[in-house]
């Protein structure tokens, strides 16, 4: 199946959804698809797209920059989009987060939205509901079930028999491929604890500087963050055994991994999303998470409902309150005085990634509203009618 992907982010970027969006696109090549993508043109710059993401398949990347005209750009860049799909060859499916250039491709082909998160700009409410009533649109995806359930009750469509096709899917990640680890700074016998990911409001950055106060035996080491925001906590953060590594290509993130003893997610009550901006504590699906599963690793993650759908306190991982300096003090030292434990707690996240949470697994899931009979597609539907 041919299949244009349509992301409305940067592509490269050090932002979490262009790894997704590239995870995904690889999938999709895996599993015998002709996928294209389709994203915007941002400031970033590499050589090599997909050495920097470490994708396994050379699929195509094209980078469309945004028009700087206020409220208009958005939408000449999606119709640049759509004509650019249509030069490309007639793909057979459209999937994407592009709310607009979704939009603007209805009628090519039978198209899937995911989304991550529900808007809370008006005028994003709006680019969707138009979406939402394209006759081409099969189904949508969202990367856990609480945002399916909020999309219920904010969208009637979805309760509507000739509604678009409602699919819950977390974020992935791959087996990890086999290498060294990385030689880090610090202590030799120390226990390494690490931290991969942004550094926003609500990832729990304050949390790991109280730790390394707490817990002075072990090296603390956190991977991520922009210049902006690792200046930031440098400022704040003066333990000696705390070490910021800064941004690393996703493709080099492995060998961190590989030398952790135990790993964090102290996600907090607010959770911002990238560029610092918004909440999506309630819906959050972090790839971290994931990525910490599929290394075996023993993770200590914050207990909030949403990682519930897949983290089992005491199963797969410890969870401890967001804010309870004292419990996650308390699981640190139960895990670095029980190599056991560790041990298990890694094993059966690994074993679960492996047969439920692999970006090829979520492939198969996703494109399930392409599998049955083609529907001849239209035009957006009149206001008031699907």
């Amino acid at each position: 199946m041919r299949i244009a992907y349509l992301h409305s982010g940067s592509i490269p970027s050090v932002y979490a959804n262009g790894v997704h969006v590239m995870r995904m696109c690889d999938a999709l090549a895996d599993a015998g698809h002709d996928v294209r993508l389709y994203a915007l043109r941002g400031e970033m710059t590499t050589d090599d797209v997909h050495a920097y993401y470490g994708t396994r398949n050379r699929f195509p990347v094209r980078t469309f920059p945004m028009p700087r005209l206020p409220l208009l750009g958005p939408w000449l860049r999606a119709w640049r989009v759509r004509r650019a799909v249509r030069r490309d060859g007639a793909p057979d499916a459209v999937y994407g987060r592009d709310l607009r250039a979704l939009v603007a491709a209805g009628g090519l082909a039978p198209s899937v939205y995911e989304t991550h998160l529900l808007w809370d700009s008006r005028l994003e409410r709006a680019v969707e509901r138009l979406l939402l009533r394209s006759r081409s649109l099969r189904g949508v995806v969202f990367v856990s079930q609480t945002l399916a359930d909020d999309y219920m009750r904010a969208f009637p469509v979805f309760r509507a028999s000739d509604g678009p096709v409602r699919i819950t899917a977390s974020d992935c990640a791959d087996p990890p491929p086999p290498g060294p680890a990385t030689e880090l700074p610090g202590r030799p016998g120390a226990l390494r604890i690490g931290y991969v990911g942004h550094l926003y409001p609500g990832r729990g950055t304050d949390i790991i500087l109280a730790l390394a106060d707490r817990i002075p035996e072990a090296d603390f080491h956190v991977v991520g963050g922009t210049e902006a925001d690792l200046e930031h906590w440098r400022q704040r953060a003066d333990q000696p055994h705390l070490y910021f590594h800064g941004h690393r290509p996703p493709a080099g993130l492995p060998p961190y991994y590989r030398a952790f003893d135990i790993v964090l997610a102290p996600y907090q009550q607010r959770v911002a999303c990238a560029q610092g901006i918004g909440d999506i504590s309630r819906w959050v699906s972090p790839m971290k998470l994931f990525e910490y599963m599929s290394h075996g690793l023993p993770v200590v993650a914050s207990d909030l409902p949403v990682l519930r759908e897949v983290m089992t306190d005491g199963v797969n991982c410890l969870l401890v309150p967001p804010d309870d300096i004292g419990g996650w003090e308390r699981a640190i030292r139960l895990l670095a005085a029980d190599p056991d434990l560790r041990a298990a707690l890694g094993a059966t996240a690994r074993d679960q990634l492996l047969t439920t949470y692999t970006w090829r697994h979520r492939v198969d899931r996703v494109l399930a509203p392409f599998a049955g009979p083609r529907p001849a597609p239209g035009p957006l539907a009149r206001p008031g009618k699907r």
